[in-house]
């Protein structure tokens, strides 16, 4: 048997490619994949199946489909989740949306979305948690009842597990994705692999682009001086391929907002893309959007600048507007998302220095 893993959605979503060796007995392709696929279960495969997400020569079959010598079987599925033991926790959530199926979350600046090394609690996801899991007079026992998501951690088999269709930087604000039940995260993670999930992104940037509309296709892969953090290739020789369109709002002089559509979902992109054409986000860290950049500037532009950080004190990059096909009613799905008031404020202090 042949196997291959091809490009990976924000790291969430695993598609995986096979061609069936010449002398392969017939078998159910769920017992296959289940058989091949690490870290997998039948149930997995089977809701990929059931989602339209598995294919044979090209066409989608079912669970029960019987695998042939030389088929070629392509799958895309929601990545399993390390085997961590996440707490609940009653953290404020901003629910701009939710049913049986899935919630859409304004997340705040300053959380992050999943646990991992050095951030085991205060994430979005202890706090969807205990949101999913309260008592049954609270959320209903229908919650109970759902196919639970994928385990997150250790815990009740029985409770509703959040499954990440997608997920935002720590610092950056705006709308996320979660799925409620295991067919809905597969449903999802193949509309986001396919790209058609509609994101834009709301940025405040360092200049002023000289094109008011443009695209940035230059791939992205962790940086080689520093790994955590990532970094722009455009001869395409590391990392992969990353598509980012922008368009100008308005130019604030030393500033400008801009609009960023995503059309791939690599870590970081808006913030290594801009930087890469000369528009760092205005107070990103880590890719230097955080300094002071017209060195001969007077007194007064520097204190502006410095008293912007203070009220902002993180990259002024906002989630703004999500579209999608809902998984069970396929209706058209749309929202958006007022700017948080830090970034308010900086943009409002920019026009009036301008002026």
């Amino acid at each position: 048997m042949n196997t291959e893993e091809e490009h990976k959605e924000e790291e969430l979503f695993d598609h995986k490619k096979f061609v069936v060796d010449k002398g392969q007995e017939p078998v159910r392709i769920d017992k296959y994949l289940f058989s091949h696929i690490a870290n997998s279960t039948r149930t997995r495969v089977q809701y990929a199946a059931e989602a339209g997400n598995i294919h044979v020569n090209g066409k989608s079959v079912k669970s029960s489909y019987k695998v042939k010598p030389e088929d070629v079987i392509t799958i895309v599925l929601a990545y399993p989740p390390k085997e961590i033991h996440i707490t609940p926790e009653n953290i404020p959530l901003d629910i701009v949306y939710e049913d049986d199926d899935l919630l859409v979350i304004n997340k705040k600046a300053g959380m992050v979305v999943h646990p991992a090394y050095g951030n085991y609690t205060g994430t979005l996801v202890n706090a969807l948690l205990y949101y999913l899991n309260q008592a049954p007079t609270l959320k209903g026992e229908k919650n109970k009842k759902q196919s639970p998501v994928l385990p997150l951690g250790q815990g009740q088999d029985s409770s509703v597990r959040p499954g990440l269709v997608h997920r935002l930087d720590k610092e950056t604000s705006g709308l996320i994705i979660i799925a409620k039940n295991e067919l809905s995260l597969a449903k999802l993670a193949k509309d986001m692999f396919d790209r058609n999930i509609s994101r834009r992104y709301v940025a405040l940037v360092w200049g002023e682009p000289k094109e008011k509309e443009g695209t940035v296709n230059v791939h992205i892969g962790r940086s080689q001086s520093d790994r955590k953090k990532m970094a722009a290739y455009p001869d395409g020789n590391h990392g992969k391929a990353a598509i980012t369109h922008y368009k100008l709002i308005e130019s604030l002089g030393y500033v400008s907002l801009v609009e960023c559509k995503l059309e791939t979902g690599r870590t970081h992109q808006i913030r290594v893309h801009m930087k890469h054409i000369g528009h760092t986000v205005f107070g990103d860290i880590d890719y230097g959007g955080d300094k002071v950049l017209k060195s001969s500037a007077n007194a007064k532009y520097k204190g502006m600048v410095e008293k912007c950080f203070q009220i902002c004190s993180r990259q002024a990059l906002h989630a703004k507007y999500l579209s999608f096909k809902h998984p069970t009613t396929k209706k058209l799905m749309e929202f958006e998302s007022d700017l948080p008031e830090d970034m308010k404020e900086v943009i409002s202090m920019w026009k009036k220095f301008k002026s």
